[in-house]
């Protein structure tokens, strides 16, 4: 029973969590600069079990792949040649971003902490993974 690992892949950094062996909860790891993340996750995989990776999807409200999306093809052509046996699943990344500025906010983070990007980007992983497992447990119940 391996582990999902969740990815909110940016142009300079990607935020990376994880779940606990039961998938019940996710956790944020340390943020990696983009250009090691293919070498983190590779590394990961090797010492944890992982039986997924899901990779935020950014889209427009019109639900419409996003600009970034050029980026992050690319990243995922490398990493499904890397790991070519793992499930890489793409999901919804829509306002993780703001929802993460928001939920620093509302936890009364001091603003010095609330400019670190390294920590929203974090905190939006954590994100976009909690919403995977939600979707995945509600879309059983119907």
């Amino acid at each position: 029973m391996g582990r999902i690992l969740a990815i909110d892949y940016g142009r300079k950094r990607c935020g990376v969590a994880v779940t606990d062996i039961l998938k019940i909860a996710a956790n944020g790891l340390p943020t990696v600069a983009t250009k090691d993340i293919l070498k983190f996750i590779k590394d990961y995989c090797a010492k944890e079990d992982v039986e997924e990776i899901v990779i935020g999807q950014p889209k427009t409200l019109r639900n419409e792949p996003s600009e970034s999306m050029k980026y992050i093809n690319p990243f995922l052509g490398q990493l499904r040649k890397e790991l070519p046996d793992m499930k890489v699943t793409m999901f919804d990344e829509r306002f993780t971003s703001s929802i993460a500025h928001r939920e620093m906010l509302a936890a009364g983070m001091k603003k010095s902490d609330r400019q670190r990007k390294e920590l929203a980007d974090e905190m939006a992983a954590t994100i976009i993974l909690t919403d995977f497992l939600q979707s995945r447990q509600f879309g059983s119940l119907f």
